[in-house]
């Protein structure tokens, strides 16, 4: 097989919870070797983040740290800082996502890094980043969709504000991390020099706002809740069958003369006031009950089943057990099974970027915690089995049997 993108490139993995260990599975799954450093008791926070838990495990924790090697160290006593500051050195990128300046008093911050090795890529991940009047604030994923306008566009007109079925802003700071990081290999394969990535959970919930921002941008007017409808696009949304909801996407005026006699709504097709999308929006009121009393007369699989034939979008509301065994999510490998020493086979989810030369892969399930310690402390630093069980009985590490 052919080696990934990354492979020959290490990760030291000081984050924990949801955006550091996100970006640093992405990066795992495409070939980097992820020496992740948890706390030396209780491991990431996300062990304990339950139930559900498969085993000893909790479902949380499994489904972003596959991929990776775990070493349990307390990088706060001396021996502990002494082994993290020769791991790094040996390292091409360092992710952490503690308060701007935590690690600054025990030599980890970037400015003591950078200075011992300038090739080293630092990806920092916090709450409101590394500058600005916040930035000495903790970062929580609900605050932030709160505080970054997100939860002020999601819900019903007259319903409270929402959040997301997930942490949006921690994926997305994940995302943002991962991109930040690659961009840094680059640009040092070109100078020589590593550089500190910024990544702020609240700069990254405002660059999703977009459209919604340039909106306000353009007119001023402050962006409301609207449900399932969008705003500039008509129909565009959900609407009810007899039997469940359908998602109708009518992106152009093309589809929407396709949809209206499909749909036996070939009336509308010559009403002037819904000719193009700009006239189906600025008429939206009188619009929509037309399109909802005619979807209601039928089944959610017969719509979907007349429509797709006729090539307009749509797709009923699915639960995450029916997404999870759809055909296609199937056959695209998006649901993958790994063994687990401790568990037998386990499903997670599959890479969603499939590169035809250089693929990433689902390798080795989440580590056990201070699984790999012994092996990354013996053939990484020399160390033999008797300065291991000495550091072990001084509390600096802890092994798999330990």
């Amino acid at each position: 097989m052919t080696d990934a993108p990354l492979t020959g490139i290490t990760i030291v993995d000081l984050s924990r919870v949801l955006s550091g260990p996100y970006c640093t599975m992405l990066a795992a799954d495409m070939g980097a070797r992820v020496i992740k450093i948890e706390h030396i008791e209780r491991g990431d926070d996300t062990r304990a983040w339950g139930p559900p838990f498969q085993g000893s495990e909790s479902a949380y924790y499994l489904s972003i740290n596959r991929n990776k090697e775990s070493v349990a160290l307390d990088f706060r006593r001396p021996e502990g800082q002494a082994i993290l500051d020769r791991l790094i050195a040996k390292a091409d990128v360092l992710v952490e996502n503690f308060r701007p300046g935590t690690l600054d008093a025990s030599g980890f911050g970037y400015a003591s890094l950078s200075a011992k090795d300038p090739r080293l890529v630092y990806v920092s991940i916090s709450g409101y980043g590394q500058h600005g009047p916040r930035r000495g604030e903790p970062g929580y994923d609900a605050v932030v969709q709160a505080e970054g306008g997100l939860m002020s566009i999601t819900g019903t007109p007259d319903g409270p504000a929402v959040r997301l079925g997930v942490a949006i802003g921690d994926l997305a700071s994940g995302m943002f991390a991962f991109q930040g990081l690659l961009l840094a290999l680059l640009a040092r394969a070109r100078t020589g020099r590593g550089q500190w990535v910024d990544i702020s959970l609240l700069d990254s919930v405002a660059a999703l706002l977009t459209y919604q921002a340039s909106r306000h941008f353009a007119t001023g007017e402050i962006p409301e809740r609207a449900g399932n409808r969008h705003l500039t696009i008509a129909p565009y949304e959900t609407f009810e069958t007899s039997d469940g909801v359908l998602v109708l996407a009518v992106g152009n005026d093309s589809l929407w003369q396709r949809f209206c006699r499909t749909s036996g709504l070939d009336v509308l097709a010559s009403d002037e006031r819904f000719s193009t999308n700009a006239s189906r929006v600025t008429n939206y009121s009188a619009l929509q009950p037309l399109i909802a009393r005619r979807l209601v007369t039928r089944p959610l699989d017969e719509w979907v089943s007349v429509l797709r034939a006729a090539g307009v979008p749509c797709g009923g509301v699915r639960s995450v057990a029916d997404v999870l065994r759809d055909p296609q999510i199937l056959a695209r490998e998006m649901v993958v099974s790994v063994d687990h020493p401790a568990l037998g086979p386990i499903r997670m989810l599959g890479l969603p970027v499939k590169l035809s030369e250089t693929p990433g892969a689902v390798r080795t399930p989440p580590p056990r915690l201070g699984e790999h310690t012994e092996r990354v402390l013996r053939e990484e630093l020399g160390l033999d089995d008797g300065q291991i069980q000495t550091l072990v009985d001084l509390g600096v590490v802890r092994t798999l049997r330990a």
